[in-house]
């Protein structure tokens, strides 16, 4: 049985309780080990776990990463965890269950330069690294063993180590033949985990597993399987591949191919942006039309900031609001050519906003472009139904060669602030 130890990385054949070069218990044996080369790994309760790198004396306690008292959480350590708390909940509810939490506001572009340094380290290994998020990500490790001297399970658990002693925070891994196992492998022994899910016992493995296993399996697809008697993975391949297609379609080709353990999908570093948007939740709920255009104006300016910082435009504008009762409300509009300005946003996004019947209140507004595309540098030059469109321009991008010299907070545009009377 070939073995590995996750902590001095010594390999050996058995499956000892302890390493027998260093005495500890982190032992990682299975069959196929050293054969297997699809990777996934995903940071444990990333942004808590920066935060409490960062603030040593957080360590023992329960920390939320949300919006606040009216948001909802983005991560949580796991001691919250302990107490119910889970990501997207509302903050309302986490604080009932654990009310001794530490609460702390998300910094985006902090996580973002720690997801970096991973990612290269990742990179480092393999150019076939495909992120999911800022915490999470693909690898394909074919064909590297050669290059590093050891079997991709090693240069994996050399890599968990060293993201936990040089950047902070710990990780766990799951190695397969395919992303789709891969994943729920790296979920099953969470934090600091390693799993191996191999071809031999893939089989076994899905047998009696729920239908929500599945990737794109959601609370609605998952009724309209129930609805047809398919609740577990067994019930899929009973069914059959033709019964899938014939009552689903391609969709039902996917649901059985992926409960038999089958996936053709490749580890992709170049899988392009669908969208980039920015949202905020209130820590009241707004009916105010002022305030909420100002919060508005604001989401448009990030998106644009990004977009502008990416190189891209979009050819679609999203609106997006939550009801107080935690229901989305959507809106969008194509553009006649593509974009990546904030006014442009904006004012799209603005007339959608306008066009609403409802008048709120609203816990949440975001705003981004979709169907995206490389910028070609070209900025509106204003015609007759928008004859100021090019100035408007030219006073934005001015703006951004200020921003761009003297920091984010140098110059700022009257509409981010709400107008009084």
């Amino acid at each position: 049985m070939p073995a590995l130890c996750r902590d001095c990385l010594s390999v050996f054949d058995g499956a000892p309780a302890r390493c027998p070069a260093c005495g500890r218990g982190r032992v990682l044996a299975h069959p196929e080990l050293f054969s297997l080369s699809i990777a996934h790994l995903d940071c444990d309760s990333f942004y808590a776990s920066v935060e409490k790198r960062d603030a040593p004396e957080l360590g023992s306690k329960p920390v939320i990463v949300g919006g606040g008292t009216r948001g909802v959480v983005s991560t949580c350590c796991y001691i919250a965890r302990i107490s119910g708390v889970r990501s997207a909940m509302p903050m309302y509810q986490a604080l009932k269950l654990c009310p001794d939490a530490v609460v702390i506001r998300p910094r985006m572009a902090h996580y973002a330069g720690v997801s970096a340094a991973i990612g290269a380290k990742m990179r480092a290994l393999t150019p076939l690294v495909e992120p999911l998020s800022l915490d999470e990500a693909f690898l394909d490790l074919t064909g590297t063993e050669r290059l590093h001297g050891a079997p991709p399970a090693v240069l994996m658990a050399r890599l968990a180590r060293e993201i936990e002693a040089e950047i902070g925070v710990t990780a766990s891994v799951g190695l397969s033949h395919n992303k789709f196992l891969a994943k729920i492998a790296s979920d099953l022994d969470k934090p600091r985990g390693f799993s191996v899910i191999g071809r031999g016992e893939t089989e076994e493995f899905l047998r009696d597993k729920p239908v929500s296993l599945l990737w794109g399996v959601g609370a609605a697809t998952r009724a309209m399987l129930g609805r047809a008697g398919l609740r577990t993975l067994a019930d899929i391949r009973r069914a059959g591949r033709e019964a899938m297609v014939a009552r689903f379609g391609q969709s039902g080709a996917r649901l059985h191919a992926l409960a038999m353990g089958q996936d053709a999908r490749r580890v992709s570093p170049d899988e392009p942006l669908k969208s980039v948007s920015h949202e905020t939740t209130f820590e009241a709920d707004l009916s105010d039309r002022a305030a909420l255009k100002a919060q508005l104006w604001h989401m448009c300016d990030k998106t644009a900031a990004r977009m502008k910082a990416k190189g891209l435009a979009g050819r679609v504008v999203v609106l997006k609001l939550r009801r107080a009762d935690f229901s989305a409300l959507s809106r969008q509009h194509r553009l006649s050519e593509p974009s990546q300005l904030a006014d442009t946003l904006y004012r799209e996004a603005e007339r959608l906003f306008d066009a609403l019947e409802e008048r709120g209140p609203f816990r949440l507004i975001g705003a981004g472009y979709g169907e995206l595309t490389p910028a070609d540098g070209r900025d509106p030059i204003g015609d007759l139904l928008d004859p100021q469109a090019g100035a408007r321009a030219g006073a934005e991008r001015a703006a951004d060669a200020i921003r761009a010299k003297f920091g984010a907070g140098a110059i700022g545009l009257g509409r981010g602030f709400k107008r009084e009377g």
